[in-house]
C-alpha cells in the first residue's frame, strides 16, 4: 500500500545545467538548455533542475524564464541561501526551490547543506519561499541532524545527498544505501516529502530507486554526459526504465 509520501511511481527530475556548461564554453546560444527542457518533457520527465550559480558558470539568469515558458514541467530551482538568489527565485516563483551548498571553488556540489548549523540564516529564507507559494527543498546529507533541522525549519522536501553512496564501493556501499534508506524513512514518518540525487548513474541507480518513500531523484550530469553518446531521448528514457523497473520489485519484496 502507498500514501501520499510513498508514491507507487517515482518521479524523475532531470538537471539541465550542463547542456549551458557546453554552451557556455564557446559563448553563444547553443546548445541551447531550453531545447533539453522540452525533449525532457517530450520523453515523459518528470520535472526540469537548473542551479543558478552566483557565478552563472552554466545557467544564466534569462535562461530561468525562457524554462519556465518552454515546458509545463515544474522547475526546481536550485540555489544558495544568498538575499540575490532568493530574490530571484521569488521574481520567478518556480514550482520549487531547492537550497544547496555553494562554495566558487568546487566544480560541483560537494555534500550536503549544514541545515542544523545554519537555521538562523535559512529560517527567514524558507519562510518567504514559502509565502510565496514556491516549494521549499533542503539538499542535505542523510543524517537525523539535518531531517530534525528540516523539520524545525518546516521544510516540506528534503533531497538526500547520494554523494556518498555513488563513491563507495562494497560494504561501504552498503552502508551508505542504509543510511538513505533510513532517513529517507525518518522523513516520511515526519511528514516530510524525501527525494534524492547526486552522482546516480545507470549502474547504481536501481538500489535507490528501489527506496519506497523516495518520491523523486534528480539525475543531471550523468545524463548529459550520457547524451553525447547515445541523444538527451535515449538516455532520460533508460534510466526511466531502469527507476521503473526498481520499483515494483520494492514493494513485492
Amino acid at each position: 500500500m502507498t500514501s501520499a509520501l510513498t508514491p507507487a511511481r517515482l518521479r524523475l527530475g532531470v538537471n539541465i545545467d550542463h547542456v549551458a556548461t557546453i554552451r557556455n564554453a564557446r559563448g553563444g546560444d547553443h546548445p541551447d538548455p531550453v531545447r533539453a527542457a522540452e525533449i525532457v518533457a517530450a520523453v515523459g520527465g518528470d520535472g526540469i533542475t537548473a542551479h543558478l550559480r552566483e557565478d552563472r558558470r552554466h545557467i544564466r539568469d534569462e535562461d530561468i524564464a525562457r524554462i519556465q515558458a518552454a515546458t509545463n514541467l515544474p522547475l526546481n530551482f536550485e540555489m544558495a541561501a544568498t538575499d540575490e538568489m532568493l530574490a530571484i527565485a521569488l521574481r520567478h516563483k518556480p514550482h520549487a526551490a531547492c537550497i544547496v551548498p555553494e562554495r566558487r571553488e568546487e566544480r560541483t556540489t560537494e555534500g550536503g547543506l549544514d541545515a542544523a548549523g545554519l537555521h538562523n540564516r535559512l529560517a527567514p529564507i524558507v519562510a518567504r519561499l514559502t509565502d510565496a507559494g514556491i516549494r521549499v527543498s533542503l539538499f542535505i546529507a542523510p543524517e537525523p541532524r539535518q531531517i530534525e533541522a528540516a523539520m524545525k525549519l518546516r521544510a516540506p522536501v528534503v533531497e538526500l545527498h547520494t554523494g556518498e553512496y555513488a563513491h563507495a564501493e562494497g560494504e561501504a556501499r552498503a552502508h551508505e544505501l542504509q543510511r538513505l534508506s533510513d532517513m529517507a524513512a525518518l522523513a516520511a514518518r515526519n511528514g516530510i516529502e524525501p527525494h534524492a540525487g547526486h552522482g546516480l548513474t545507470y549502474d547504481n541507480v536501481q538500489a535507490v530507486a528501489a527506496i519506497t518513500q523516495l518520491a523523486e531523484l534528480n539525475i543531471g550530469h550523468y545524463l548529459i554526459g550520457e547524451a553525447i553518446f547515445v541523444g538527451l531521448e535515449s538516455a532520460v528514457r533508460r534510466m526511466r526504465e531502469l527507476m521503473d523497473d526498481a520499483r515494483p520489485a520494492a514493494a513485492a519484496g
